[in-house]
């Protein structure tokens, strides 16, 4: 048997991130159906490597007319409206947990990325946009050639982005 230390504050942490989840979670309001509406947001996740910066948001159930995609000014917005369809007038809905109704995104790009090349392309409930960073901001590998006699070197330059966010 494993001996478990005492924490007097364990039980209030527990409390507090009850408290935060009620008012961090949507809150939800009826209609005449009872249908919750409001207020979602779909999950979004964003990532970079080498060449570009990806982002990807689940939008599940919805049609391409749904949602709107633009670029503007360095932010790229997803915008758009998750219907709720009653299959048929005498369904009794119970609970209904999934959340409906408008939302917007918004994300401020980083200055080493361009939105003209960007691509999106929607699959299986996931909108997958890719935009290419700027060719002045990309690492380069810059080959050093010395005297007579010695191999060259290669080192890996990488971008100054500082520089390159003061310009």
């Amino acid at each position: 048997m494993s001996i478990i230390r005492y924490d007097p504050f364990r039980d209030l942490r527990a409390l507090q991130d009850e408290v935060n989840r009620l008012f961090t979670g949507n809150m939800a309001r009826f209609d005449d159906e009872g249908i919750a509406r409001g207020s979602w947001s779909p999950s979004v996740d964003i990532y970079e490597n080498k060449d570009q910066i990806v982002l990807e948001a689940e939008l599940p159930g919805m049609k391409r007319e749904d949602f709107d995609l633009s670029v503007e000014n360095n932010v790229i917005t997803l915008r758009g409206e998750r219907h709720f369809e009653k299959k048929d007038e005498a369904d009794n809905y119970h609970r209904v947990e999934r959340a409906y109704g408008g939302f917007l995104r918004s994300f401020t790009l980083p200055n080493s990325v361009s939105g003209e090349g960007a691509t999106a392309d929607y699959r299986n409930g996931v909108l997958r946009v890719v935009l290419p960073k700027k060719e002045e901001t990309k690492a380069r590998r810059i080959e050093i050639k010395s005297e007579e006699g010695e191999e060259p070197k290669t080192i890996e330059a990488k971008p100054e982005t500082a520089k390159a966010a003061a310009k």
